[in-house]
């Protein structure tokens, strides 16, 4: 029944996925689409793969912080190894347990730590990386000019100046009543969530660059990062479709060229396949290496 539960689930993630590319593809100039990844400059994307990996160690870091909180201490070269498994798993088999099911799976079997508190380390490192993003968006939407009436008003301003007041103390509230076996590390764990955003925001500079896209920058990274909060959402394949769809409906109010947006995010999408796949070459031997 199980096994059945998760084929279903999998096939709903591909048709959605399918029915979001149909409908990004209807909406751009796939010609112009393929002229501009011909006209690509590779030497950028060099430095935007390298970014990439070090914000991906910094969200591993962040999740071995609250592991330490429950008493698992694996060396950080152990957790990256089962960070890049999670991330294969995440992305190549959506169907399956997934890559924090499979982490919980394998480190309760190993070390006998409990599955409740497995789970919430790996729930509270989603969220920190949440909290980074939606923090960050809230610094963008008061730099970046965005053509909705409503978000021109200064209520808008003050409702953002508020946002970047409250999100880090909402998260410490809700991590002490909710997460209170994590608060030791809340502010070194929040340090890596930003990070990693940060070094991702870098990232997406470097393939604009190679995209010889040079003007707006902020406006593309305020949308990147909305398009990363659509991602997370598990209703598409590793968030394919569903990134694209945010930069072709976003365009027009950020003022940033659609094609070339949807080139970005399938660029950003392809760097985060390709560090994934090395996941499913990663073996662990947990006893043998695992703890500091």
């Amino acid at each position: 029944m199980h096994r059945y539960k998760n084929q279903l689930k999998t096939l709903l993630k591909l048709i959605l996925t399918g029915l979001a590319l149909y409908l990004v593809f209807r909406k751009i100039d796939t010609q112009q689409l393929f002229a501009i990844l011909q006209t690509l400059h590779w030497p950028w994307l060099i430095p935007a793969v390298m970014l990439f990996v070090l914000s991906k160690v910094a969200t591993a870091v962040r999740l071995n912080q609250y592991f330490k909180n429950i008493g698992l201490y694996l060396s950080e070269k152990l957790n990256f190894r089962l960070y890049l498994i999670g991330m294969f798993y995440n992305l190549f088999l959506p169907g399956g347990i997934g890559g924090d099911g499979y982490k919980v799976y394998l480190l309760h079997k190993e070390f006998k730590t409990p599955v409740k508190k497995l789970l919430q380390a790996a729930l509270l490192d989603r969220l920190g990386g949440l909290v980074a993003i939606v923090f960050l968006l809230f610094a963008l939407f008061l730099i970046v000019e965005v053509e909705l009436d409503f978000l021109e008003t200064s209520l808008w301003n003050v409702l953002m100046i508020v946002g970047l007041m409250l999100t880090i103390p909402c998260f410490w509230l809700g991590q002490k009543f909710l997460f209170r076996d994590f608060l030791p590390s809340f502010w070194s764990a929040n340090a890596w969530s930003f990070a990693g955003q940060i070094t991702q925001l870098i990232c997406a500079w470097f393939i604009l660059m190679a995209l010889g896209i040079d003007e707006k920058i902020l406006a593309y990274q305020l949308v990147f990062l909305l398009s990363s909060i659509v991602a997370v959402l598990p209703l598409t394949i590793g968030g394919v479709g569903a990134r694209e769809l945010v930069f072709v409906y976003a365009h027009q109010y950020a003022g940033i060229e659609e094609t070339a947006a949807v080139a970005f995010s399938l660029i950003f999408f392809l760097i985060t396949a390709g560090v994934s796949l090395v996941g499913a070459f990663v073996k662990v031997e947990l006893k043998e290496n695992g703890i500091n």
